[in-house]
């Protein structure tokens, strides 16, 4: 089966390109949002075939993985295909409502011949889904091993651009957690990070990694801190739990679903964060022992091969 996506999340899009499937994805010679073709810094099979949008209109196409709102119209153009009539499609929502956290209509809503895919339980319910025919299949990571030496007595934060999404993805709360912890933040755009929040360069470093050297820089950390408020489910969070970390995390969106009693602290309240922070900081053997938890729970809830059943039966049933 053939299967046209696009390259939009690489975390994402490398556990699903691990099906028995051709994955077609997009290049254009400038490699812009619509064309990245293959991903440089993850590890794709050779199932995965850069195609140009002049190839597209003659390619044999079962399958259209929808992202973002205006493939849907790129599809037509490049492909001559109008999803979910000519060629069956699905369309994977990545995100939690931005606009309003109750009143955001989906894009799909008004359609009933694309199902809607979220990757969260809590992103189902947040949508407005119209009369989209709505399904949830919660990610899928590849396991990096138990990583965690928890060597560094520093916090790891994964954030992109945390200077641009300020209080969405926490970054004002990163400076009340450095008071506590010093911070190492992985991320893209995390330049000058520290002397926005006013912070030194010790207490809080910034790190741009190729994703081979990200996992085992974020593993020597002692924990894993999440400061969102507001987006999906952040798949650097089961990440860090996959390495073994133990993880201090608001609980907001789906977070409490994600990180189960005795793997973690999840918590509105800063001087719960704090404490626990502190205790992971002077007890090594706790983080360890909450991070072996934390592995447990999300190889279990989150793991590569729930992933691809999960997406098995539902291609089944779209392309039947």
């Amino acid at each position: 089966m053939n299967v046209l996506v696009w390259h939009v999340h690489g975390s994402w899009l490398t556990s699903f390109v691990q099906g028995p499937h051709t994955f077609l994805v997009p290049v254009t010679p400038d490699r812009g949002p619509d064309g990245l073709g293959r991903a440089r810094t993850w590890r794709w099979p050779s199932t995965v075939r850069e195609v140009s949008p002049a190839d597209l209109h003659d390619a044999d196409i079962d399958l259209v993985v929808l992202q973002r709102p205006h493939e849907l119209a790129l599809t037509r153009r490049w492909t001559g295909r109008r999803p979910g009539i000519d060629v069956p499609a699905v369309y994977v929502e990545h995100n939690s409502p931005h606009e309003t956290p109750v009143d955001t209509r989906h894009p799909l809503a008004d359609r009933d011949d694309v199902p809607l895919v979220h990757v969260t339980h809590f992103n189902r319910l947040m949508w407005d889904n119209g009369r989209a025919p709505t399904e949830v299949i919660e990610h899928g990571i590849i396991d990096p091993g138990h990583l965690w030496t928890g060597e560094e007595a520093r916090a790891a934060v994964v954030v992109n651009e945390p200077v641009r999404r300020g209080r969405t993805t926490g970054t004002d709360l990163l400076a009340r957690f450095a008071h506590t912890v010093p911070l190492d933040v992985f991320g893209m755009r995390t330049e000058g990070l520290a002397d926005r929040l006013g912070l030194s360069a010790a207490r809080c470093r910034s790190h741009d990694l190729p994703q081979g050297e990200l996992h085992p820089a974020m593993a020597r950390c002692r924990l894993y801190v999440h400061p969102i408020r507001w987006t999906s489910l952040g798949l650097s969070l089961l990440e860090a739990m996959f390495l073994g970390m133990p993880v201090v995390a608001l609980d907001t969106t789906e977070v409490r679903e994600a990180v189960p009693e005795g793997a973690g602290v999840v918590s509105n309240r800063f001087e719960v964060l704090e404490e626990a922070v502190r205790r992971f900081l002077a007890d090594p053997d706790h983080a360890r022992a909450t991070g072996e938890a934390a592995r447990t729970a999300a190889r279990a809830r989150y793991g590569e091969r729930r992933f691809r059943d999960d997406w098995e039966r539902l291609i089944k049933e779209v392309t039947r």
